[in-house]
């Protein structure tokens, strides 16, 4: 019995804040194209509907009673996964950008490794990110890429799965600051001995909300990139020196 096969042990688990509009849509789906899952909705201290329209949708849902960002609400479902036994966990976001249709290909790679990640930029699909976003990209993927022992093309992808022992190390140490959950919590997981492998994705369009692509809005993203990856590394050199 391979991972992929035992999707009853398997968690869907979806942060979302202030998405009303699109979760019920995303829950349907995740339900309809792998039946057998459980799906947990992390409302992330919303002031809308989000939390009654995914419970509508049949998912289970936990609500936070304020706003912690992807990382709090990811670090509260992987808490979720231990305490009720899944062996495997798989990130998908609400606003309907990860396509369902790719989840059984994510969690082949925990065959081979303890994290997986859904690849944007792994010759599938047509996602492109231009000027200092790009170039953010392409720093973070071959710095962590060292780290990891092995080619990473999209470090910043939240479409990623873990297998039981990712999901305890990420109980232990998943940071709820901006780009922690997805830089930083993979420096980590690689300082902590766990193994990483992409599987490439196609994502789709926004089904609600919209990104900021503008000039400015690249060049802070490229700072933020920068400013979180030398904090990851610091923080995973003081932790080797720690267990030496």
């Amino acid at each position: 019995m391979t991972r992929v096969d035992s999707l009853s042990k398997t968690l869907v688990i979806v942060p979302a804040w202030n998405e009303a509009g699109v979760v019920g849509d995303t829950v349907r789906e995740i339900a309809q194209r792998c039946p057998g899952v459980s799906i947990i909705v992390v409302d992330d201290g919303s002031t809308d509907d989000t939390g009654d329209e995914a419970r509508a949708a049949g998912a289970i849902v936990l609500t936070l009673a304020i706003n912690l960002g992807v990382g709090g609400a990811m670090r509260a479902g992987f808490r979720y996964a231990i305490r009720h036994g899944f062996e495997q966990a798989i990130q998908i976001d609400a606003d309907g950008q990860h396509n369902p249709d790719d989840i059984a290909a994510v969690l082949a790679g925990l065959e081979r490794a303890d994290i997986s990640i859904g690849a944007r930029f792994a010759d599938v699909g047509d996602y492109r990110a231009r000027g200092p976003r790009r170039w953010a990209m392409r720093l973070l993927a071959r710095v962590v890429s060292r780290s990891a022992h092995t080619r990473l093309t999209d470090v910043t992808s939240g479409f990623r799965a873990a297998n039981a022992r990712a999901i305890a190390q990420y109980v232990k140490y998943y940071p709820a600051e901006y780009l922690g959950d997805t830089i930083d919590s993979l420096v980590a997981a690689v300082h902590a001995g766990l193994t990483v492998t992409q599987v490439p994705v196609a994502m789709r369009p926004r089904a609600g909300g919209h990104a900021s692509q503008s000039l400015f809005g690249s060049t802070v993203y490229l700072c933020r990139c920068v400013f979180a990856l030398g904090l990851a590394l610091m923080r995973g050199t003081s932790a080797q020196e720690r267990v030496a």
